[in-house]
């Protein structure tokens, strides 16, 4: 019978950058589908993972993935932008 891994164990080396692609991935599937509150969240997930990343493990990261996750979305989703939930009235 196969076990699971633990969830509290932190993940390291392959599996985190296995894990960074998927947050983006999924990341960039919310923003296609126009969920920006979910493209959020995922965001921010792969953003913490991939700042635990060394630099070796970062080039291991396809291009597109990471263009996309420091520049593209950090123009919509920056400091500097509106927070979610300010609507005008």
């Amino acid at each position: 019978m196969a076990t699971k891994k633990n969830a509290a164990t932190p993940l390291t080396g392959k599996a985190l950058t296995k894990e960074v692609c998927r947050l983006i991935r999924l990341a960039r599937s919310h923003w296609d589908a126009h969920r920006n509150q979910a493209c959020r969240g995922e965001r921010e997930r792969a953003l913490t993972l991939y700042q635990q990343l060394t630099d070796t493990e970062k080039n291991q990261i396809p291009q597109v993935l990471r263009v996309w996750l420091r520049y593209r979305s950090e123009k919509y989703f920056g400091p500097d932008r509106t927070p979610p939930g300010k609507r005008r009235s």
